[in-house]
């Protein structure tokens, strides 16, 4: 064959891309976080009864929130229904797709649908419509458009729409999406507080990885206790308060009374503040030098409870206590952190 008309052999290697300065990447991100704000700020003037609405369909819902979209919504969607989940609302995500294949058969009479589009004319979504209206299922719509299908046939919808999108094409799903997630969002924690959905709730729907350890051990689950628990009586000498505070390692002494009640809690701040009024440590007793009372928590908080509480009140250690005050435990802020709550 001829030298010169053999085809040019392909490289392998692609074009060197633009030199792009760290100025410019930084003003984009800059600017997509700007449209996207000012999309949320958009979405916010916006909350009206519909909203409100769209909170009592799902609190009035006696099955489960399915939750429906395509593509980049589909994403979304996913997410929202795994918020609604594990925050007191049941739900599940259908894909659309699917649905027409049998997976329609998991939507019931008593459930609710809530369908995401931001054009609101997504062919597989706008499909599911004539079955929804047969089973009288409720339908939610989140879309940008409100003259769209699935706006119209819905029987709440939730205007979503953004003035335009952070892609520089206008084309790729950002703020829309944004925008979607964030309802999603507003509508989990709504339907959250009107529940009464608690901190223990939650902990129950979390049972696995970290997240459960943090929240799912209690206090009595990581307390010391017995021999280990430094008390004293009021009439302790301070002298033998420090040693019994010193042997014992947690930082502090429980002052108790004959029927092992909390009467207070002597601390390194409490000694700093006694040698501040030069008092005789040779002859003080506890109750001269204790602070009254003291930070106590009961045995079944959850152990993250504790760490807010040490938080709040800025200490290392609390004593546990039961329901007439006696001591029956006691932890500091070191057993909180070998236990991955805090």
């Amino acid at each position: 064959m001829n030298e010169a008309a053999m085809p040019t052999p392909r490289s392998n290697q692609r074009a060197p891309l633009p030199a792009t300065g760290e100025a410019a990447l930084l003003a984009s991100a800059a600017r997509t976080i700007e449209i996207e704000a000012a999309a949320l700020a958009n979405l916010r003037a916006r909350l009206d009864g519909a909203f409100a609405a769209a909170c009592r369909i799902c609190l009035g819902c006696q099955g489960r929130v399915v939750v429906t979209g395509m593509g980049k919504s589909g994403h979304v969607a996913r997410k929202i229904a795994a918020t609604l989940a594990s925050t007191g609302t049941p739900a599940f995500f259908l894909h659309p797709g699917e649905a027409s294949h049998g997976d329609i058969g998991m939507i019931t009479r008593a459930d609710v649908l809530l369908a995401l589009s931001n054009s609101g004319e997504t062919a597989e979504v706008v499909s599911l419509l004539p079955y929804l209206k047969r089973l009288g299922v409720p339908l939610i719509a989140l879309t940008g458009d409100a003259s769209s299908s699935l706006a119209r046939a819905a029987d709440v919808h939730l205007d979503v729409a953004v003035p335009q999108e952070a892609c520089p094409h206008n084309l790729a799903p950002t703020a829309s999406t944004t925008a979607a997630l964030v309802m999603g969002d507003a509508l989990a924690v709504a339907l959250l507080e009107a529940r009464g959905f608690s901190a223990d709730d939650f902990a129950r729907s979390h049972p696995g990885g970290d997240l459960g350890r943090r929240l799912l051990q209690r206090v009595e689950d990581l307390m010391r206790r017995g021999e280990s628990l430094p008390r004293v009586r009021r009439e302790t000498l301070l002298t033998e308060g420090l040693i019994e505070m010193t042997r014992k390692g947690l930082g502090l002494t429980a002052v108790l009374d004959a029927d092992e009640r909390v009467l207070g809690v002597f601390t390194d701040g409490d000694l700093r503040r006694a040698l501040d009024r030069r008092i005789d440590l040779h002859t003080a007793i506890m109750a001269d030098v204790m602070t009254a009372g003291g930070h106590t928590i009961a045995a079944r908080e959850l152990a993250a409870a504790a760490a807010q509480l040490m938080e709040l009140h800025r200490v290392t250690a609390l004593l546990v206590t039961d329901e007439e005050r006696r001591l029956i435990g006691a932890l500091n802020i070191h057993d909180l952190m070998r236990a991955g709550v805090v």
